[in-house]
Order: structure tokens, then sequence, then C-alpha cells
């Protein structure tokens, strides 16, 4: 866990460090109203991955340091501990999904993920990654035909658990998909991968490299890989000499939410930055069209947009957590609601 710890905060010092300023074309934060959503209970959260179950709309937290899994029921203010830390030897929770048929899957960074029953809590299936190489599982989404897919940051592959292996209680995590070919060069050890969601029709699936700066589309009939266009109004230049703006792009980048409409929103973590993309019916084109930029969003690591309103996660890793693990610690973890973005 040292050795991932370390990895992380280097990658996150990395995107920062290769000019990770998302753009600032529209950026309205005025619109933007930014409160508090709810609380989580806990002197050391540092929250990581966020969900809804679609259903009942409740909200599931998962912790990065300690795998504490938090709910949040509708209208409450506080979370709940929801599965504690420890459950099922898990001491971490990154990724979560709730899928349309209730079922909770939380993402363990150093084995792989689990899935539980998100009304009771019971554990239905778990699946590892074999081996004992380096590995940072990382996000996941669930296709409408109930497979899960992964991101691995260190490999830069996509794993996929499929609905016969969930119905049997799990197994090992296999590779779907290696993007290191299409990946731009990186230093040696620097996260990759990152956020990943699926189209609702099940074509494809996009997933970001939080260092490149870019987003991937994986065609899940052909397996084809491609980087999306971004494109929009980029960062104001700083140097007066070079061009008025610069093409838009998603360094630090974590977790992705795309509505049916295509509508695609990001957190960038270091940043403190949110982003809303539209995309092209077929998904190979993505526009920027607003960007919010705010400190009290307070390194946002993943989103979930639900209601009218987008949940963020308020993860405080640069205050005594992972990208500063000798600072002081707050004494407050919430979830953020935004609303304009």
């Amino acid at each position: 866990m040292k050795l991932l710890a370390t990895a992380l905060t280097t990658a996150l010092a990395g995107a920062l460090t290769l000019g990770a300023t998302p753009a600032q074309a529209g950026d309205d934060r005025a619109d933007a109203r930014i409160s508090t959503a709810f609380s989580l209970p806990g002197a050391k959260v540092y929250p990581e991955g966020i969900a809804t179950d679609p259903r009942t709309h409740t909200v599931y937290v998962g912790s990065y340091t300690d795998g504490t899994v938090y709910r949040a029921r509708p209208g409450r203010s506080e979370a709940e501990v929801f599965l504690p830390s420890g459950t099922d030897g898990r001491h971490t929770a990154n990724g979560l999904r709730v899928d349309t048929r209730g079922r909770l899957w939380v993402t363990d960074s150093t084995a792989g993920v689990s899935v539980y029953d998100a009304a009771s809590g019971a554990r239905l299936a778990r699946f590892e990654v074999a081996g004992t190489a380096p590995r940072f599982v990382n996000d996941l989404t669930v296709t409408p035909d109930g497979t899960a897919y992964l991101t691995d940051s260190v490999r830069g592959v996509v794993y996929r658990a499929t609905p016969a292996q969930l119905a049997a209680g799990g197994g090992a995590l296999t590779e779907a998909y290696d993007l290191n070919p299409v990946l731009r060069p990186r230093p040696e050890g620097t996260f990759t991968l990152n956020g990943i969601i699926s189209d609702r029709a099940g074509r494809y699936l996009l997933t970001v490299d939080m260092t490149g700066g870019d987003l991937y589309r994986v065609d899940l009939r052909s397996g084809a890989i491609v980087r999306v266009a971004l494109t929009g109004a980029g960062p104001k230049a700083v140097d007066s000499k070079a061009p008025d703006s610069e093409a838009p792009d998603l360094k630090a980048a974590d977790g992705l939410d795309l509505s049916p409409d295509g509508t695609l929103r990001v957190a960038h973590n270091i940043t403190n930055t949110l982003t809303r993309w539209q995309l092209t019916a077929d998904g190979t084109r993505a526009r920027l069209v607003h960007t919010v930029t705010d400190p009290s969003l307070q390194i946002p690591t993943t989103l979930t947009h639900t209601r009218g309103r987008t949940l963020v996660v308020r993860s405080q890793f640069d205050k005594g957590g992972p990208m500063s693990p000798d600072g002081g610690a707050p004494t407050t973890f919430t979830v953020a609601s935004v609303r304009g973005l």
C-alpha cells in the first residue's frame, strides 16, 4: 500500500507539473452554486468514490484510506457507515457503482472488486487480479448487459467481469483491453487510466488518461480503441507570445459521469475543477462547454449527476491524505452539491 500511495502522489504531482490546468472557457462559476450535500462521519475518511442507486436515489461513498463504504439516504445531512473498514479484508474503496439490479460494486485498488446487495450489504461476488505484480484497480462502469469494466491505473489496461462470473460468485478479473499501445509516453510508475464510463446503449466505453489528458473510446463490438477528439476553447495563454487559447485537455481528470443526452461531466482533482462536455452521437468527439474552478471543491475525485444536481466528492487528499501524508488532517469530510454544471 505504501508503494501505491507513493505512486498516487507522484502521479498527481506529475499531472500538475504537466500543466494540468483545464480549459477556462465558459468559466462562469457564479452560475454554479456549490454547497454541502451531506457529511461523512470519521476522522480520516479521505473519500474517493461515489455512486447513486438509480432506484432509490441512495448515495454511496467509499474511503480511500480504510475501505469504509458510507450510505447517504435521501434528505439526510449525514451519511452512515454501510460497510465498515476491513469488510471482506478490504482496506481501500476507490471506484463505486450501483447497477440497475441494485448491486453495489466496490473496487479495492490492491486486489480487485467486490459486489454487494445495495440494500442488505450482503456480499454477492468477489473478483481479483491474478498474480503479485503492481496494480491499482481504480474505477469501473457497468454496461446494460451487466458486464463490468474496470481501469488499472498502473498497468494501463481495462479488466472485465461478466454476468456469468457474477452469478458464480466471482473469480479472476480478465484483461479485456490493453491501452498501452495508444497511450502517450509517460514516466515509469505514472498513473494513466482513471475514470471510465459506458454509453447507455452499451456500444462503447470512455476512459480517461489523467496524466496524458486524453479521452479514449473503446468499441465494445470491434475492440477498436481511438482517441476522442477534444474541441472547444482551451486555457487562456499566460505567455503574451503564445496564442490566445489552445486545445482543451483532460489532465488531472478523475471521475466521469455520462448522461443519456451525451453530456459528459468530469472531475479534475488537483486543479479543483469540474468540466462539462458534449459528446457526438458516436462518442468520437467531445466539445468543452462549461468549466467551474473553485477551491471549495477541495480536490474533487469523483462525481455523480442526478435530479438536476451533481454530487462531488471532496477528497481533501492534500490535507494529510495520499497527496500530503505528513500534513495536518481536516476535521470534517463532506460531499458537495453543485448546481449549474
